[in-house]
């Protein structure tokens, strides 16, 4: 191959980016990582915004699925100053009556909590925990045929179906709501296709290896990663924003940890006019309205289990959580919306001050709202733990637009890359044998708007690499 400045540039470095420049860099290429921030990590970042001495994860906080990465279950990443702190509970939801359902790392332990809905509990997850290992990566993947098709059509056959459909195999509230919780996370309606996906995804890594929280805040995760990188030989360049690909140095491949909308912008002229299209009609989610408090003492929960608890799901009953997720979809703000809350420093002291503590949390709202929820949130968490707003000491909100100005691939306030729609959950961004091929020789997406989606796992980068690999450099 002629000579280039660089074999491989990697724009954007989110979790996605990280991973695919290590990937390239693991090969023996010479490759430069570009962050238009002055720091590197897109969704990995953490930061004092309410008052000194408070770290706060800026956007992603709990990561079930960095621990059970296949890629990054590779790396030396603890070498690269990572640790993980486990809380005693996974994640807890609360109920009116001051009971609350828990995930814990125990699946025995969590379904006999459930009651009556013990054996429909093990008979949900047991098999799927007992095959995780083995069907993970095919999950976490684009189609493809699977190692294990079997193993992997019976998770199928349970994930496609919708939340309020699944859930239907349980009896008791409590069981109901805990599923409803996780599968919120899917940031769309219930009642869809593949929406329980998202909710036996969480579980399963939980039941496996737990939902962890990075020690001193999730921009470690990032800071490891880069560190990694460095080590074996790449270049990281940060405080340039790539808006043309005449800003580029010159390379034999290009990866773009962006949405289409960003590289339509940058590279759309390269494209044929079909993948263009397909580009310009890629549908974007939910949006997100997010809260950190600093806090003169623990969130006092009703709920003794919720005080123990990494990540605590607020939204009671299915049927409430249900018509939460479906007022958002129809463009409404809910007035008790279903809240996704943090409570890191209970379990990592370097949060906060001695004594202090800080709560990160997010409701989900309509793409690009403004409205401010944060009477609502806070109503909400006052609800299962009566006194909350007594022990605030300061407070920093953003909203869809502000989520998007501090992160570009958050278009709309969606954190997810792209609506996790039926048809967007394997066809992302585009119809195309590989979805991390553009129409443009050597230009490549390789984040969270291809397959797998979102999250914090960096397989969209590794499948991307990896397609790099094959086409533009005929290795592996």
């Amino acid at each position: 191959m002629e000579k280039r400045d660089f074999d491989a540039i990697v724009v954007g470095s989110g979790p996605n980016g990280l991973a695919a420049a290590i990937l390239l860099q693991q090969n023996g290429l010479s490759v430069l990582l570009i962050e238009g921030k002055d720091e590197i990590g897109g969704g990995l970042r953490s930061a004092e915004l309410t008052l000194p001495g408070f770290t706060h994860d800026v956007c992603s906080a709990i990561h079930p699925l960095a621990v059970v990465s296949p890629y990054f279950k590779t790396l030396p990443l603890a070498a690269h100053g990572l640790e993980y702190i486990y809380p005693d509970i996974d994640a807890a939801h609360p109920f009116d009556n001051g009971t609350a359902a828990i995930i814990k790392r125990s699946l025995n332990e969590t379904a006999q909590l459930l009651g009556e809905d013990k054996e429909a509990y093990l008979d949900l997850l047991q098999p799927l925990v007992n095959n995780w290992p083995t069907v993970l990566p095919d999950i976490l993947a684009p189609l493809h045929f699977p190692e294990h098709p079997l193993a992997l059509a019976k998770f199928g056959l349970k994930a496609l179906t919708s939340a309020t459909h699944l859930a239907k195999r349980f009896n008791t509230v409590e069981a109901k709501g805990l599923f409803a919780g996780m599968a919120a996370h899917s940031m769309q309606q219930l009642s869809n296709l593949t929406t329980s996906a998202i909710a036996l995804v969480l579980m399963a890594s939980g039941h496996q290896q737990g939902w962890p929280i990075p020690k001193g805040g999730s921009k470690n995760i990032a800071n490891a990663l880069a560190s990694y990188f460095t080590s074996i030989g790449g270049k990281i360049e940060t405080g340039l924003y790539i808006k043309s690909l005449a800003q580029l140095p010159s390379a034999h491949a290009v990866l773009f940890d962006v949405t289409p909308r960003q590289l339509l912008q940058i590279a759309g002229h390269k494209f044929s006019s079909i993948y263009k299209w397909q580009l310009e009609r890629y549908r974007y989610g939910m949006g997100v309205f997010k809260i950190d408090w600093a806090l003169d003492a623990p969130i006092p929960f009703t709920a003794d289990a919720c005080r123990h608890a990494g990540t605590v799901h607020i939204g009671n009953t299915i049927e409430e959580i249900t018509d939460s997720e479906r007022q958002i979809a129809l463009g409404k703000h809910p007035e008790k919306p279903f809240v996704l809350l943090a409570q890191q420093s209970v379990f990592d002291a370097s949060r906060a001050p001695q004594g202090k503590h800080t709560a990160w949390a997010y409701c989900h709202v309509p793409n690009g709202s403004v409205v401010d929820m944060t009477r609502a949130i806070e109503k909400q968490v006052e609800r299962f733990a009566p006194g909350f707003r007594a022990v605030i000491l300061a407070k920093h909100t953003i909203n869809t637009a502000q989520l998007e100005e501090y992160n570009p691939n958050y278009i709309g306030g969606d954190i997810n890359g792209g609506a996790f729609g039926i048809n967007q959950l394997f066809i992302r961004p585009a119809l195309r044998v590989s979805p991390y091929k553009t129409s443009a020789k050597g230009i490549y997406i390789c984040s969270s708007s291809t397959p797998p989606g979102g999250g914090v796992h960096g397989m969209a980068g590794y499948h991307a690499a990896k397609k790099a690999l094959k086409h533009t450099f005929r290795m592996q």
